[in-house]
């Protein structure tokens, strides 16, 4: 985005302190801050947000997302005995759909480091009747609360973006993968037509913080979504990292005319 977008947000932040900017800094939508400060940020968005999380994915993709997440389902094509571990995994979308193709013939773990979204996902797993197939953990992406080549396929849907140091989850995912396993990423990425591009700018800033002011009572939250999409590495970066992590195959797929991409790696 130009300056002037961003001016249109408000003030510029403060200056980082000394201390700050020692212990090295990270983004954190448009704003600067210092990394170990990123956490808990995160953490209070979603925490602001979890209520309502579901229904404002449905509104702010015109429930594309469903569509998304069900072809990173198609993809990994789940066997019957696989565990999959859904880090940044929330309300239990991806977990669902897993558990749902595999007629509950497999277990899912999922992990987050928001504990007020878990909490919303037990829920649906009550009521969904998944409760014995699914554990619940508190955890940063960073550093996952579990063994080594413990997992047959890692997911993060929408999360890695929110990761204060992202090839730091890399690697964690491909330590907690069996051989064999397979990693798969879906987020938002960036459309390769700059023309459409900018509508698709203009929609995101323009209504998505609006539309969670009126159904959340939150519009920060949502405008840093917005923000942390646009900070995002695009496709090919991304690609650059998820080998660098040590995964074989790696390839990405397009949805939406590439405002979502699902990468793909195996541990070989």
């Amino acid at each position: 985005m130009t300056d002037a977008t961003e001016n249109d947000k408000g003030a510029t932040p403060p200056a980082l302190t000394a201390r700050e900017a020692a212990e090295g800094t990270t983004h954190f939508g448009y704003r600067e801050v210092p990394e170990g400060d990123k956490a808990g940020l995160v953490r209070g968005v979603f925490s602001s947000v979890a209520a309502r999380y579901d229904l404002m994915n449905d509104l702010m993709s015109g429930g594309v997302h469903r569509l998304w997440k069900d072809a990173l389902i198609d993809w990994m094509a789940p066997r019957p005995g696989m565990k999959l571990l859904d880090v940044a995994g929330g309300t239990g979308d991806i977990s669902f759909r897993f558990l749902k193709r595999l007629k509950g013939e497999g277990h899912a773990t999922v992990c987050d480091l928001t504990s007020d979204m878990l909490e919303e996902g037990r829920r649906r797993a009550d009521a969904q009747g998944f409760a014995e197939q699914l554990d619940w953990v508190v955890g940063d992406a960073m550093a996952l609360p579990f063994p080594d080549r413990s997992f047959d396929a890692f997911t993060i849907a929408f999360g890695i973006r929110n990761v204060t140091r992202p090839q730091e989850a890399l690697a964690e995912a491909y330590r907690v993968l069996k051989p064999g396993g397979r990693f798969l990423c879906l987020e938002f990425s960036q459309i390769p037509d700059a023309t459409l591009q900018k509508i698709y700018d203009a929609y995101s800033f323009s209504m998505i913080p609006a539309m969670g002011k009126a159904v959340t009572g939150d519009r920060d939250s949502y405008q840093y979504l917005v923000e942390s999409i646009r900070k995002f590495p695009d496709q090919e970066t991304f690609l650059d990292m998820v080998k660098a992590a040590g995964f074989g195959r790696a390839s990405y797929r397009n949805y939406t005319m590439g405002v979502a991409a699902i990468h793909s790696g195996w541990r070989i």
